[in-house]
């Protein structure tokens, strides 16, 4: 079975997600842990942290990446992260990566805009969609 689709979340708002939701948001990877374990030979819990600015604050997002193993990023590039989130002791919501894609060079005010007029035309079709089921209700 498929998850849902995952809804374009801005950096920002990944915090306040449930767990086991789908969520795709961007950032810039700005840490790394994890990887091969010298001593046991074997994979320990590999993890990413993306962040991004916003009015003048910098929000991290963190992600698993156990998923999309083996993960080797550039550091300071732009990704663009699709999976589900979950609650990690210590550190919050974390993102369970399907799919991390570098989209360096991506124009990020340009795709906050696209992800904000997107919202605006799902929440107008909505709209158009309930007025058509209740005609005359003024509901």
């Amino acid at each position: 079975m498929l998850p849902p689709a995952a809804v374009f979340r801005l950096p920002w708002e990944v915090n306040s997600l449930k767990e086991g939701e789908s969520v795709r948001t961007f950032g810039r990877i700005h840490l790394l842990r994890g990887g091969l374990d010298n001593l046991s030979s074997s994979y320990y819990e590999s993890r990413a942290t993306l962040s991004a600015q916003h009015a003048s604050k910098e929000h991290l997002v963190f992600v698993h990446t156990q998923f999309v193993e083996p993960f080797n990023p550039i550091i300071g590039a732009q990704y663009l992260v699709l999976g589900e989130t979950e609650n990690s002791e210590g550190v919050g919501v974390t993102v369970r990566a399907r799919v991390l894609n570098c989209v360096d060079g991506v124009n990020i005010a340009l795709l906050q805009r696209a992800v904000t007029e997107q919202r605006s035309f799902f929440a107008e079709r909505e709209s158009k969609q309930v007025e058509a089921t209740h005609p005359g209700d003024g509901t």
